[in-house]
């Protein structure tokens, strides 16, 4: 081992527990990585750490692989020592000598330090052109006179001027004094002969700038931070904001030796050169999520916008709380590879917000603030454009793999429903319209049709499409109004979602054809005073003039809870049933004010009508007990209206009635 040099000394002088770890001169040349891997626990429990090394002892070019881990290792060894000193190091191999002295004076910058956070100063270097003087004077010398506005002033006759702009040299130079004391900056021309420069400023206006020795062609921006800015310091949180905000720029970024920008922006590539894995890759670092996508746009078009996009469609289920949250959509939006949004509220609607992805417009303009983007005309053009090319290609979708959409409609049809629900232009509704999936009376169960299928069968002057809302398809079949449907011979949809019949309420029409409730077009056929062929032999129903005293005697029995009882036609199996005008706008007003609790309140909100069917036996029975047994009557009355209430889904508590049940089981059973 060498005599101890004056800074081994110091450094021994400064604990009792300082280890050495000396490289000395060596019989073969090795390699220096060999040598830390080799030493890798041992280097982990140091205090300190020495590197000594002769001329000889490292000469191995350091590009080669286990040097290049070395540099790395070291690094992060770096963070848990007390302190680290590289004492000498001369290393044959070109550019060795750059790389050793960038890393020495990396590891340097921490001697003596017990503590990482208080480093106060973060550099930024490039191996780029350099700039001259004159270039740092007119580049940095005034706000004013920046070298970007100069940029963009030299391009605005061109046409890709505002595009290019974007990554040029002074863009955000000026924000760093809002985390600097000072700001330093060396440069050096790639101009044959040209000499190095020092720019320094405190940002008050005023800058010095001299000639520097030792500067490396490129520029290099030493940041002196603030004491309550030292954040910026912090390996992680530098990672994280380049990270965030420039993880797809062209260049490759170093931090501390390791690059970080890794990913590929995808969008700028062309669809054909993406393979499967890089957009599962893409899509869990931008969505922060660990599924794989279900859908995937790739869209690229330079009218009426230029635009570069990726869209996702997560293959997890939303969760509740991904349905009933207020917020806009979760895609980014860039310029030119340059985040200007994480998650840019308005860049689509928010019916659209399931979807993940990127946004890259070159018309964004420079000027837009983030602040400002919901108030601005192109970021409106923009939105309506990736609209429409996203409801294209689900309705592309759901004719290539069926089954596939229906399941994609069975988690995300929620969004899509709100989006009709909330969108006040009414052919932005009809076209998202396209996208629902209903069951219909003429396919078989399980299957399910679209809006547009629908019209196409519909018969020769038909105007209506009609739907019927019902839990599930057992009960829309069993309904009494589907049985009252089926003497028109009309398809009828089957609604099951509990939002399906808002939705179609504030659709109203589709394709220039109204969408009617099957228990609202039985209310207008009254009005029409529309007949229709009895099911039922005459002899088998009740006379004329016993339905009219029938209902004379119902209509005083039932007193306010109906505005009026009437004998129809449409009914085979069912006794009764509830007709309301505007049903589904009653039933959604019911659910929301949560009123109406007692049977007269309700009655005096729906004013709904009872229509009997004469020739069924509950019906012939009541006419019979109204005169013999009055109390038996109106307990079986008022069990015919209930269950009416109940099959309209204008009773969603029927537990009252249960007393009125037991009761009549018990009379039943008394005579038996």
């Amino acid at each position: 081992m060498p005599n101890p040099t004056p800074a081994v000394a110091a450094m021994r002088s400064l604990s009792s527990t300082v280890t050495l770890c000396v490289f000395r001169g060596m019989k073969k040349p090795a390699c220096l990585g060999m040598v830390l891997s080799s030493l890798e626990k041992q280097l982990e429990s140091l205090s300190f750490l020495v590197v000594y090394s002769h001329k000889a002892a490292v000469a191995a070019p350091w590009s080669c692989v286990p040097c290049e881990s070395a540099v790395l290792t070291m690094c992060r060894w770096s963070h848990s020592w007390k302190s680290v000193v590289v004492f000498t190091a001369q290393l044959a191999g070109r550019g060795g000598s750059q790389r050793w002295k960038l890393l020495r004076c990396c590891l340097l910058k921490r001697c003596f330090s017990t503590d990482i956070s208080a480093t106060t100063a973060v550099s930024f270097q490039d191996t780029g052109i350099g700039m001259t003087q004159e270039e740092l004077v007119s580049n940095l010398g005034t706000i004013a006179r920046s070298g970007s506005k100069a940029f963009l002033d030299a391009l605005q006759s061109q046409a890709e001027a505002s595009s290019k702009i974007i990554g040029q040299f002074g863009v955000g130079f000026y924000s760093a004094f809002m985390v600097a004391d000072k700001v330093e900056v060396f440069s050096q021309s790639a101009e044959p002969g040209s000499p190095g420069y020092h720019w320094s400023s405190d940002g008050s206006g005023v800058f010095e700038i001299a000639e520097a020795s030792g500067v490396r062609t490129g520029t290099k921006i030493i940041i002196h931070l603030k004491e309550d800015c030292k954040e910026f310091a912090n390996e992680d949180r530098v990672k994280e904001v380049v990270t965030k905000y420039s993880n797809f720029i062209n260049f490759p970024l170093y931090l501390n030796g390791r690059r970080i920008n890794t990913l590929q922006a995808l969008w700028m590539l062309d669809p054909k050169d993406i393979g499967e894995w890089q957009h599962e890759e893409f899509y869990r670092f931008i969505a922060q999520a660990y599924d794989k996508p279900r859908y995937i746009l790739h869209y690229k078009t330079d009218a009426p916008l230029n635009i570069r996009s990726i869209f996702y469609v997560p293959e997890q289920k939303p969760s509740m709380f991904d349905i009933s949250r207020e917020l806009g959509s979760s895609v980014a939006l860039y310029s030119r590879k340059i985040l200007i949004q994480t998650k840019a509220a308005d860049i689509l609607p928010k019916w659209l917000r399931f979807l993940r992805g990127v946004v890259d417009s070159e018309d964004i303009p420079l000027n837009l603030s983030r602040e400002l983007l919901q108030e601005s005309a192109l970021i409106r053009k923009l939105r309506d454009v990736l609209q429409k090319r996203l409801i294209k290609f689900f309705i592309d979708q759901s004719k290539k793999d069926p089954e596939k959409y229906a399941k994609f409609f069975e988690d995300y049809g929620v969004f899509m429903r709100e989006g009709i629900v909330t969108i006040a232009e009414q052919d932005v509704k009809e076209d998202i319209a396209k996208l629902l999936r209903y069951e219909s009376s003429a396919l078989p169960a399980g299957q399910l049709t679209s809006l547009t299928d629908y019209a196409s069968r519909m018969k020769a002057g038909s105007r209506n499409i009609y739907y019927l809302c019902a839990p599930n398809r057992h009960l829309a079949e069993h309904s009494p109004y589907f049985e009252a449907m089926k003497k028109k011979d009309m398809e009828v949809l089957f609604c099951y979602e509990q939002f399906d019949e808002l939705t179609l309420l504030h659709l109203r029409e589709f394709d220039k054809k109204k969408l009617i409730s099957v228990e609202t077009d039985i209310v207008v056929d009254h009005y029409k005073e529309e007949k229709f062929e009895e099911s039922c032999p005459a002899a088998e129903r009740l006379t004329e003039k016993e339905a009219e005293d029938l209902m004379a005697w119902m209509r005083n029995a039932l007193g306010s809870r109906v505005t009026g009882v009437k004998v129809t036609t449409r009914l085979d199996t069912h006794p009764a049933m509830i007709t309301v005008l505007e049903m589904g706008a009653a039933r959604h007003f019911l659910r929301m004010q949560q009123l109406a609790k007692t049977q007269e309140e309700r009655a005096q909100l729906l004013q709904p009508t009872l229509e009997i069917n004469t020739g069924h036996a509950l019906i012939k029975k009541l006419n019979e007990l109204k005169d013999s047994q009055p109390d038996l009557a109106q307990l079986l009355l008022d069990q015919i209206y209930e269950n009416a209430m109940i099959a309209a889904g204008l009773n969603e508590d029927p537990r009252p009635m249960v007393s009125r049940l037991n009761e009549l089981l018990t009379r039943i059973l008394e005579k038996n």
